[in-house]
């Protein structure tokens, strides 16, 4: 185990390495970066014109801009340095976790990151718990009841919430409940109320909860089909399995071999991946559904620091959800050996 474990650990740093070179390489090539920004902007141009000239293979923002301001500007973003020398030096700041700072908002990126956080952690943390309690109950009871009329009515049910994007079905909800043309049910968007500081401490949690309501379900309706029909494959499969014969052919109960051997054994998939999943929650953003609902979260910073071409706020963040996700799915992969005594890794005493 504790080789498998030191393996795994020194291979995170090549593949942290090619995500970060990978995406470091493409911005270079990415037209209206921050220097043809500015330039444009002292001409008394927009951005997105220069974005827009600049995507010709020559650049053309300098031109009549002076050649020391402009090397003052290019100084200014780092610009001045050749890329393998900045490459090099994100990658020393890295190593220390110092993600730098943003060219737009002039903050720390880590800070930006937190300040963003909970509205996403709110989000995903929510969406998370929700598919869990619903879609897991619900596969059992496919898996117990297959071929039924439950079973086929609940799948059609499902690939049709699958189908429906999630910021379509946003709309729609805000249509019927946020007071579009029909019901005024829930709020429009915001995660607080206009009195929130004058509210309760229960009051301000179900105020809370009520907002996250319909961007919640906008989330989840999608996961539920995957996760509901990936129980239910895995119930299935248990149930035609020879030991579950066997324990019938000895005589005992339904209910016994359900709950002490298939429900066991059918869990190891889902709680493999649940680690990994429940950290993915954490820095859940959608894009479409944060700027539908006017949530202020890491989706809509991620969008946004692409737009402006804060490439400080892009490669910081990614560096940080990236690490996250190897380890994510390094405690998924141990996980699987601590829930199922019949893994073994490669150099590990079972």
């Amino acid at each position: 185990m504790f080789y498998y474990l030191l393996k795994r650990v020194l291979l995170m740093f090549p593949t942290l390495l090619g995500v970060l070179l990978a995406t470091f390489v493409v911005i270079q090539f990415v037209p209206g970066g921050p220097v043809e920004q500015v330039m444009y902007e002292l001409k008394g141009r927009g951005s997105g014109e220069a974005a827009a000239q600049s995507s010709s293979r020559f650049y053309q923002g300098a031109k009549g801009v002076d050649a020391e301001k402009l090397a003052e500007i290019k100084a200014l973003y780092g610009f001045d340095k050749p890329a393998p020398a900045r490459f090099m030096d994100m990658l020393n700041r890295f190593a220390r976790f110092d993600l730098g700072e943003s060219w737009f908002h002039h903050a720390d990126v880590w800070s930006l990151i937190k300040s963003k956080l909970p509205v996403s952690m709110s989000i995903g943390l929510s969406s998370f718990f929700l598919a869990y309690l619903i879609a897991v109950p619900l596969g059992v009871a496919k898996a117990v009841r297959h071929g039924s009329r439950f079973d086929l009515v609940s799948t059609l049910i499902l690939m049709a919430g699958y189908a429906i994007p999630s910021f379509v079905l946003g709309v729609v909800l805000l249509v019927l409940f946020g007071g579009g043309s029909f019901w005024q049910v829930f709020p429009l968007r915001g995660l607080t109320s206009d009195n929130w500081a004058q509210l309760t401490l229960m009051g301000k949690v179900m105020d809370y909860l009520w907002h996250l309501a319909l961007p919640v379900i906008a989330m989840t309706v999608g996961s539920f089909a995957s996760l509901a029909m990936l129980t239910k494959n895995t119930f299935l499969e248990e149930i035609r399995k020879q030991y579950v014969m066997t324990a019938r052919a000895k005589g005992l109960s339904e209910r016994r071999i359900f709950w002490k051997h298939i429900f066991r054994n059918a869990l190891i998939p889902l709680l493999v991946g649940l680690p990994e999943a429940f950290l993915a929650a954490f820095f859940t953003g959608s894009i479409l559904i944060e700027t539908l609902f006017s949530l202020d979260g890491l989706g809509l910073l991620s969008y946004e620091s692409i737009l402006r071409r804060d490439y400080p706020v892009v490669l910081g963040a990614l560096y940080f959800f990236t690490l996250l996700g190897l380890i994510g799915k390094l405690v998924s992969d141990l996980c699987y050996a601590l829930v199922d005594p019949r893994v073994g890794f490669e150099g590990a005493q079972r």
